[in-house]
């Protein structure tokens, strides 16, 4: 997994962490939603990047 891919994984994993917060903090559960969206969308990208690593192995 290149450095490029993981640090775009981090940084959905991230964003969607700060959505949700905020989407608490200030009662809205739409981006609540969207924060745990990213997250999920981060973790995804992740788990695709180990798979194609684990082929070239």
């Amino acid at each position: 997994m290149g450095t490029e891919d993981k640090a775009g994984n981090m940084a959905d994993k991230l964003k969607g962490k700060v959505k949700e917060a905020a989407g608490k903090a200030v009662g809205n559960e739409r981006l609540q939603a969207e924060g745990k969206g990213d997250q999920v969308k981060g973790d995804a990208k992740q788990a695709v990047e180990k798979a194609k690593e684990a082929l070239k192995d």
